[in-house]
């Protein structure tokens, strides 16, 4: 089967480690580029020594190069300051981008929750780690109940966030919270970031708190577990910590939300972790890990398209 050509837009850890992912488990797209800034950068050399052409001029040097015609698909995993720029030039060259960064351009995806409704973007955006890890979880709530409220709490090693994470710790709780309910589906959503620096180095832990009417235990937890399913198809590490929790409120017992009023109904409390692959990361870093991963699994799903409307063609 023919493949969709793609690039990688930073050579950092990031767009490294989505490097190795797409180089060890190729499916319908071949990275032709990596483009980096520092010649010298570890993600740069290690992409030569895999036979991934590089650049290290940046996207002028990409749209210079005699392949950058045939690439179909461009991840950036640089800066939002930086993509707003390479937006720009790439959506007026054709290019669909997988945009890793906050910047927030394209709609919100995850994957397995509403990727189908965008594969004719030309710029989809990758939320956040947290909000890949934890979105999937409200969604398979919203599928079967109303769901108020939903919390999450997002817990990472201090070693897995590097400057650009903890410089835009805001930016991570105001767009996962906002796409908790764009994409979630909650009426009202709110996110926390932990950074711990335990040590030995902790995985990823994700606690998420649902306020729910309209659905029984049974079809929320059968929800949960098939969405789970979902996302190890292109995440393994990721799992429940324990069994889902429930407590419900009636009229006796009403829990008051500050700001939100009274709430009756089930408040569903899932705990998660997520290992990372180890691809070029560190295992414990699995809120990189899953970031990476969901957008190859994006990516796939957009060459498919492509690929799709080659033979209709």
């Amino acid at each position: 089967m023919s493949k969709v050509k793609a690039a990688i837009i930073g050579s950092g850890n990031i767009g490294t480690d989505l490097m190795m992912k797409m180089v060890k488990y190729p499916q319908n797209m071949e990275l032709a580029v990596v483009v980096g800034i520092d010649e010298r950068s570890e993600g740069l050399a290690l992409a030569r020594e895999r036979g991934v052409a590089t650049t290290h001029e940046g996207l002028d040097g990409l749209r210079a190069m005699a392949t950058y015609p045939d690439i179909g698909i461009v991840f950036d995993a640089t800066s939002a300051y930086a993509h707003v720029e390479h937006d720009a030039k790439l959506r007026a060259d054709g290019k669909q981008v997988v945009d890793l960064t906050p910047a927030a351009i394209g709609p919100f995806t995850i994957p397995p929750v509403n990727m189908a409704a965008h594969l004719d973007q030309p710029n989809v955006n990758m939320v956040t780690c947290g909000g890949q890890a934890t979105i999937p979880m409200v969604a398979a709530v919203s599928q079967v109940a109303t769901v108020h409220y939903a919390e999450i709490v997002a817990s990472v090693s201090s070693r897995s966030a590097g400057p650009g994470t903890r410089a835009n710790i805001d930016e991570f709780t105001r767009t996962t919270a906002r796409a908790i309910e764009a994409v979630g589906g909650a009426a009202h959503g709110k996110a926390i970031i932990i950074l711990n620096p335990a040590e030995p180095p902790m995985i990823m832990r994700d606690t998420v708190f649902t306020l729910s009417e309209g659905g029984d235990e049974a079809a929320i937890r059968a929800s949960i577990e098939a969405m789970v399913a979902r996302v190890q198809a292109y995440v393994p590490g990721y799992r429940l910590k324990q069994e889902v929790q429930f407590e419900r409120f009636g009229d006796n017992n009403r829990l008051t939300i500050p700001g939100r009023g009274e709430f009756s109904g089930i408040k569903t409390s899932i705990y998660l972790e997520v290992e990372g692959a180890g691809d070029y990361l560190p295992s414990y870093s699995g809120n990189l890990d899953i970031m990476t991963a969901a957008a190859k699994a994006t990516g796939e799903l957009l060459a498919q398209r492509i690929l799709d409307r080659r033979v209709a063609a």
